[in-house]
C-alpha cells in the first residue's frame, strides 16, 4: 500500500536538544529522512557539508532567496537559514516522510506554504534548565547565551501553533514521543492509499 509522504516540523529553543532528538529519530525510523537545510553560518566542530548542513557564504544564500530556491528562510542569530523546496517536495511526492529541524520563525512561514505538515514544539522542564544546558555546551560565549536565552522567551510563546508538544525532561523519552507521533500520524485515514483498500477488498464505489 503507498501512501503520501508527509513533512514533520520540530522547533525548539536553541539548547533544547531538537538536533540529537531528531537525528536519533531519523535513525532508528524506517522511510524517514531529515531535510538539509542551507545555512550562512560557519560549521561546528564534526559538521559535515551536505549532511547537517549546505553551508554557503551570504551572496549565494541571498542569490537563492531571488531565485526563490526556498520554500521558507529565516535571519537566525544573524545567521540566514533555508530550506530547499524542490528537494522536499521531491521527497514527499516519492512517499517519502521528511523531518524538518527548524526555529519557529521559519516553521510559521513553512506552515503558510504547507499547512498539511506535522509541527511538534519541543521544550526544556525549565528556563533555568535551558540555561544551564547552553553554558555546558560551551559553544558560545556568555554575550550570545544571554542573545539565545532573550530569543527563547520570545519564541517560546509560539508552542500554541503547533500540533504537539514534548517537554525534553528524558532525553529518552523525549525520542520516544516523536517516534510516536510519526508513527501516529502515519495511520491517520488521510494518510491511507484508498484505491489500494478499494482493490484488495473489492469495494465498489457505493461501499457495497
Amino acid at each position: 500500500m503507498k501512501r503520501k509522504g508527509q513533512l514533520f516540523v520540530v522547533s525548539a529553543p536553541s539548547g533544547t536538544g531538537k538536533t540529537t532528538i531528531c537525528r536519533a529519530v531519523v535513525k532508528t525510523v524506517p522511510g524517514l529522512t531529515a531535510s538539509v537545510s542551507y545555512t550562512t553560518r560557519p560549521p561546528r566542530p564534526a559538521e559535515q557539508d551536505g549532511k547537517d548542513y549546505f553551508f554557503v557564504d551570504e551572496p549565494k544564500f541571498l542569490d537563492m532567496i531571488n531565485q526563490e530556491v526556498f520554500a521558507e528562510w529565516a535571519q537566525v542569530h544573524g545567521h540566514y537559514y533555508g530550506t530547499p523546496k524542490a528537494a522536499l517536495l521531491a521527497s514527499l511526492r516519492s512517499g517519502q516522510d521528511v523531518l524538518l529541524n527548524i526555529d519557529s520563525q521559519g516553521a510559521m512561514h513553512l506552515k503558510k506554504w504547507y499547512p498539511q505538515g506535522v509541527f511538534v514544539y519541543l521544550l526544556p522542564p525549565s528556563f533555568e534548565t535551558l540555561e544551564t544546558r547552553l553554558m555546558e555546551r560551551a559553544a558560545d560565549s556568555s554575550q550570545v547565551i544571554q542573545q539565545r536565552l532573550q530569543k527563547a522567551t520570545e519564541e517560546i510563546k509560539k508552542y500554541p501553533a503547533y500540533t504537539y508538544l514534548i517537554v525534553n525532561d528524558d532525553l529518552k523519552k523525549a525520542i520516544d514521543d516523536l517516534k510516536t507521533i510519526i508513527q501516529a500520524e502515519r495511520l491517520k485515514i488521510n494518510q491511507v492509499d484508498h484505491a489500494w483498500v478499494a482493490r484488495v477488498f473489492h469495494l465498489r464505489k457505493d461501499g457495497m
